[in-house]
């Protein structure tokens, strides 16, 4: 009978087990080569910038769920510049505003402008004017769950500079 030195059979087995781990890793990191990482201080990766004109300032998006016919619901995670804010602008089924991160503002159309902080959730109405965004002096980077069920989103006016500093 052959002894066993178990000093080598637990350097191997040690061996064998940070082989696997590394292939790991490396199979992993292969698999997000299309995906953007986030940073340390990100909840989630920042996403592109939006090119469009329904926002005023520098903002990114991430869409992290799009609405389908399983769930109704888009989620994005969204940043926004010192000053960056949308058009005001309806959700026919309603919005869920979830604050991350920084110091942003929510108003809804005839009532003030609140401030919006790190943990904060914002329920906006269905069919309710309103706008949101960061503040003058620090980004804000929220999630955002927008019901699709009753319609897309209806972009309407600016936010004009007044209305913002408010």
């Amino acid at each position: 009978m052959k002894k066993i030195n178990f000093k080598k059979s637990l350097y191997l087995l040690a061996i064998f087990c940070i082989a696997v781990g590394l292939m790991s890793c490396n199979n992993r990191k292969d698999q997000l080569s299309d995906h953007k990482i986030s940073t340390p201080n990100e909840i989630f990766p920042k996403g592109e910038k939006v090119a469009n004109t329904n926002f005023t300032g520098n903002v990114w998006l991430n869409n992290l769920a799009q609405a389908n016919s399983i769930n109704q619901n888009a989620v994005g995670s969204v940043t926004f510049d010192p000053g960056a804010r949308t058009k005001w602008h309806i959700h026919p089924a309603g919005q869920i505003i979830l604050a991350l991160e920084g110091v942003g503002y929510y108003q809804e159309k005839g009532s003030p402008k609140i401030i919006v902080n790190k943990g904060d959730v914002i329920k906006c109405p269905a069919d309710i004017p309103h706008w949101h965004g960061a503040s003058k002096d620090m980004k804000f980077v929220q999630v955002a769950i927008t019901g699709r069920d009753k319609g897309e989103t209806i972009w309407l006016q600016q936010v004009s500079d007044i209305d913002y500093n408010k």
